[in-house]
């Protein structure tokens, strides 16, 4: 019998299983991930971007998260030789309808707590040279990382706590009883006094198998790539992001500098045809029915075509892309995008088909399964952990 099982090999559940055991000493923990390896799904295909926070709703616990988070994850990597770069942030705006836009987002940053710059055409000129829009902010604190590389770090750490890390093991079965959680796999038997899932794309599903009342659905989003031609790789300073427009879920196709020194173009964002499987055409016939089954899905298809839409051209059409991206870049080739692997986001929808922004978590007595953790979910590692410990030690009490 272990104290606690996590399921769940990426950030979220790294971070949740490190602070159990840094709160409880001597404790013993299993994680379990069904992959060959940590970090294999959304953590391994994200951006790279330790976010500051500029774009949440003031007071919000998203803007508190990631402000923490942000602090948070730049002092573990500074604490376990993990390379970071804060390399600071542009907003760039190319109109005045966007300069408009760019004049609430100062407003909101500086609420937030957050240090940005504004800078008019000359001093985003000064500062990137290659990049054109009509004003700009600069979020000095923004950073970037390899979160795979955070989360062998965590691993280790996680291990040389007494936890035990189980790769290449699948969860087939959860069963709450009187004195635990049996959690079956196809390697066999767990049991746990307490289990915490942070299962990403499966979510949904092991908190079905869990016997958990849920009323949404996680649905598969492909953020698709560019990685620029390597001429490219001196002549961008900053991470560089469009204004977004707030009638849209997403931030915008935007330049990000990568820790390797390439710079990635993207992503767009359009439906997933596969919960796991990252290439262009790949399907998953259980996903794609689980899909069609769910009423909330053709709701929010209803509610987003237009956007929708927009994002398959440019998915299937390679200029439409770039003239994204020449809004604010205009050296671009169609030659300097060049291929890059996509990224799978688990987006939670409910059955009126509206898509969930907050964190969505489900709890039993001696469970709690993360069904909804958006971005920024990999810079509020940490603090989400943090909240998620705080609330197995009042279930514990609950039950002593």
């Amino acid at each position: 019998m272990y104290d606690y099982c996590v399921i769940g090999g990426g950030i979220v559940g790294l971070a949740t299983a490190m602070q159990l055991l840094a709160r409880d000493p001597g404790a013993s923990l299993v994680l379990i991930e069904k992959e060959a390896a940590l970090a294999q799904h959304q953590t391994g295909h994200n951006s790279g971007v330790i976010h500051a926070g500029v774009y949440y709703a003031p007071g919000s616990l998203k803007a508190e998260l990631c402000r923490a988070g942000s602090a948070a994850t730049k002092a573990f990597c500074l604490s376990h030789d993990v390379p970071f770069r804060t390399c600071g942030k542009l907003i760039v705006a190319t109109n005045d309808a966007e300069h408009t836009r760019l004049l609430a987002l100062e407003e909101r940053a500086g609420r937030n707590g957050i240090e940005v710059i504004r800078l008019d055409k000359a001093g985003l000129a000064e500062r990137e040279p290659e990049i054109e829009g009509v004003s700009a902010l600069h979020v000095p604190s923004s950073a970037i990382v390899d979160y795979r590389l955070v989360c062998a770090a965590m691993g280790r750490r996680i291990a040389a706590s007494g936890g035990e890390v189980r790769l290449g093991e699948r969860v087939i079965g959860i069963a709450e009883h009187g004195a635990g959680v049996r959690v079956s796999t196809d390697k066999g038997e767990v049991e746990a006094k307490m289990l915490v899932a942070c299962a990403g794309l499966q979510s949904d599903r092991l908190a079905t198998l869990a016997g958990l009342p849920i009323s949404h659905r996680i649905v598969p989003f492909r953020g698709e790539y560019y990685v620029l031609a390597k001429k490219h790789e001196n002549r961008i300073r900053h991470l560089i992001y469009p204004t977004p427009d707030p009638a849209l879920p997403f931030l915008g196709i935007h330049l990000t500098l990568m820790i390797d020194g390439s710079v990635t173009v993207g992503p767009n964002a359009v439906l997933g045809l596969s919960r796991e499987r990252q290439g262009k055409w790949e399907m998953d016939a259980a996903d794609l029915r689980a899909m069609a089954g769910f009423g909330g899905f053709w709701k929010m298809a209803a509610a987003n075509w237009r956007t929708a839409a927009s994002e398959f051209v440019n998915s299937v059409n390679k200029r439409g892309y770039l003239e994204q991206c020449r809004k604010y870049y205009p050296a671009l080739e169609l030659d300097d995008l060049q291929p890059y692997p996509a990224g799978i986001r688990a987006q939670a929808v409910e059955a009126d088909g509206r898509m969930v922004e907050d964190f969505v978590m489900v709890e039993s007595a001696r469970m709690l399964h993360v069904c909804n953790a958006p971005s920024p979910a990999a810079t509020s590692a940490l603090p989400i952990a943090g909240r998620i410990v705080d609330r197995i030690e009042t279930k514990r009490a609950a039950l002593a």
